[in-house]
């Protein structure tokens, strides 16, 4: 029996459109001027990793009316948020848990600008399975080091 693929969920803002003053394209005339900081090559290179890709974002599903075509994604599954966010640990991401329950018994890896130790602390401990909490420079955006980070715990996990 195979394993299962692993999840990558994706955030927008700040991993995908970065937000520092050296960031990848100019500002656009666009509803939101901060699409022309996407850049176009990343989606390519996110499908060439072995995993589902999946959106978690507070864009939801409006990523895949607007970003995804601009990346040159399919149409991806969306992580809704939670209609209520239980009481957890300090500093505790909202995402957090929902992205656990979300994978189930699945490895992840969840790309984000928001990631932080307590986040880090909860899914070592709750969830059932590896997961690479990425936290990625807002000012930058994703980059090829995350690339090489992403690829090299994917390896890691093939051999398992």
């Amino acid at each position: 029996m195979t394993a299962p693929r692993p999840i990558l969920f994706l955030d927008v803002d700040g991993p995908l459109i970065p937000f520092g003053a050296a960031a990848r394209g100019p500002l656009t005339q666009e509803a939101n001027p901060l699409l022309g900081r996407l850049d176009p090559t990343v989606g390519a290179r996110l499908l060439a990793l072995p995993c589902d890709l999946v959106w978690a974002t507070t864009w939801l599903d409006e990523a895949n009316d607007t970003v995804a075509p601009r990346l040159g994604l399919p149409r991806l599954p969306v992580v809704d948020g939670p209609e209520e966010d239980p009481p957890g640990p300090r500093g505790l991401h909202w995402k957090t848990r929902r992205l656990s329950e979300w994978a189930g018994r699945r490895p992840y890896i969840w790309l984000d600008d928001e990631i932080g130790e307590p986040d880090r602390l909860w899914t070592e401990a709750a969830h059932p399975a590896p997961a690479l909490l990425l936290r990625v420079d807002p000012a930058r955006g994703l980059t090829e080091a995350d690339f090489a980070v992403m690829r090299e715990w994917l390896g890691l996990l093939s051999r398992r």
